[in-house]
């Protein structure tokens, strides 16, 4: 069985094939962000999608030689019937079209469990009943995984984790989505940990506005930029480990999913690894492929995949 997976998000246009067996294979781009901004608005990322989306499409389709058994697109950004992004409509209906074409199930999911699946993809995690914590532009939020069931335990107040990357990336002159050369400047800086974290809720709601506010006074006052990247990958590894052991205290379950696009830093994975170990939390952490981090459409294929196992 093969399944075709879509995910239209707010940085990336992505497709993949998954079957049972073998790697997944997956096309994506980048949404065209222009420089010194933050991300596009709906409408331009819309329209953004519906030009990409064929080119992302044709090359994947054009090498594939097995019959696609079912097509599953991201529908919503996360479970709810609150979540909405009109982003999504546009891999939702050229999903439902092309399974109308090829006269097969349709199926939808959000676009966090994609990230989720795509993420636990291959880790050796074999627990139905997990921790999976989602870090990206859109996204800082703690969830208990129970076989299907999610149940948000905990996210931030403010801002979300890739909110913060960005942000300090682009005021630094980065171009966006900006992980990638922050995380490129942090790696030559010297980290003293002078950005304070901040939670509430027994460490399960985080807040990281006011870490922004004073990174950003580091920079205004000259701060060398490599020690402002430094200092922004602390406060993140201090707020995602101090998130999760919460978590695991809450619901007494040490297996970890760290997931989503600011999780395929290698920098951001080394340092928790090493606080993990040095605090002696006794937390299991898992991370998905790099490749299977950022915004894709693996998991909600794998999702597809899922589905058509049960009609």
């Amino acid at each position: 069985m093969l399944a075709l997976g879509l995910d239209t998000s707010c940085y990336t246009t992505s497709a993949a094939l998954c079957s049972a067996s073998g790697l997944p294979r997956q096309e994506r781009r980048l949404l065209p962000v222009p420089k010194g901004e933050r991300g596009l608005r709906q409408s331009e990322a819309v329209f953004a999608h519906v030009r990409q989306l064929p080119k992302v499409l044709l090359p994947l389709l054009a090498e594939n030689k097995e019959k696609i058994a079912c097509v599953c697109a991201s529908d919503r950004p996360r479970d709810g019937e609150d979540s909405y992004m009109p982003v999504f409509q546009v891999g939702m209906s050229q999903g439902q079209a092309l399974a109308a074409a090829l006269n097969v199930p349709f199926f939808t999911t959000t676009h966090q469990r994609g990230h989720i699946a795509a993420a636990k993809y291959g880790t050796g995690l074999t627990a139905d009943r997990f921790i999976a914590l989602h870090l990206s532009g859109g996204t800082t939020d703690t969830l208990l995984i129970n076989g299907n069931e999610l149940k948000p335990l905990g996210t931030s107040s403010d801002l979300h984790a890739g909110q913060l990357v960005d942000r300090i990336g682009v005021k630094l002159g980065l171009p966006f989505p900006a992980g990638p050369y922050l995380e490129e400047l942090a790696v030559k800086g010297e980290k003293k940990n002078r950005v304070p974290v901040s939670f509430e809720s027994g460490g399960l709601r985080c807040h990281l506005s006011g870490a922004e506010a004073q990174l950003l006074r580091m920079i205004d006052t000259g701060e060398a930029k490599e020690n402002v990247a430094a200092e922004a990958y602390g406060v993140l590894c201090r707020t995602v480990l101090r998130l999760v052991q919460a978590a695991a205290e809450t619901s007494d379950i040490k297996d970890v999913l760290i997931a989503g696009g600011v999780a395929s830093s290698r920098l951001l994975r080394n340092m928790l690894n090493e606080r993990n170990e040095k605090r002696r939390t006794g937390l299991k952490l898992y991370f998905g492929r790099p490749e299977f981090s950022g915004d894709n459409a693996v998991g909600v294929a794998l999702i597809g995949l899922e589905q058509l196992s049960k009609e």
